[in-house]
C-alpha cells in the first residue's frame, strides 16, 4: 500500500513560481512511477508530468515543457513539481499519483493505482 500527501499549493500571480510536494509512504519512491496530474475547474483530470523510479527521463505535457520540472528526493521519499512562469490556465487542483509496476504508459489516469487528495494552485491574472 502506498500513501501520498500533496502540499505546497497556494495563490500566486501570473509569472510567479510554486513548488508542490508529494510525500510518499509505504514504499520507497525509487520503486515507484510517479505522475503529476491536474484538474482545472469544470474539466477532466489531465496529465502534467511523470518520472519512473529508476529512469532518469522525465515526461511532460506540451503546455508545461520548459516551465515545470519534476524531481525526486529519495532521502525524504518526496517528489516535487517546480512550477515557474505560471499562467492563469495552470489554475487547478494538482494531484500526485503512484504505480508500483513498470509500464511504458504514464500519461493516463488509469496508469496509476494510488492517488493523493490534491492541492489547490491558483494563478491570478
Amino acid at each position: 500500500q502506498v500513501q501520498l500527501v500533496e502540499s505546497g499549493g497556494g495563490l500566486v500571480q501570473t509569472g510567479g513560481s510554486l513548488r508542490v510536494s508529494c510525500a510518499a509512504s509505504g514504499r520507497p519512491i525509487s520503486s515507484l512511477a510517479i505522475g503529476w496530474f491536474r484538474q482545472p475547474p469544470g474539466k477532466m483530470r489531465e496529465f502534467v508530468a511523470a518520472s519512473r523510479g529508476n529512469d532518469a527521463n522525465a515526461y511532460y505535457t506540451d503546455s508545461v515543457k520548459g516551465r515545470f520540472t519534476i524531481s525526486r528526493d529519495n532521502a525524504k521519499n518526496t517528489v516535487y513539481l517546480q512550477m515557474n512562469s505560471l499562467k492563469p490556465e495552470d489554475t487547478a487542483v494538482y494531484y500526485c499519483a503512484a504505480e508500483t509496476g513498470y509500464s511504458t504508459s504514464y500519461k493516463w489516469v488509469g496508469d496509476y493505482a494510488y492517488w493523493g487528495r490534491g492541492t489547490q494552485v491558483t494563478v491570478s491574472s
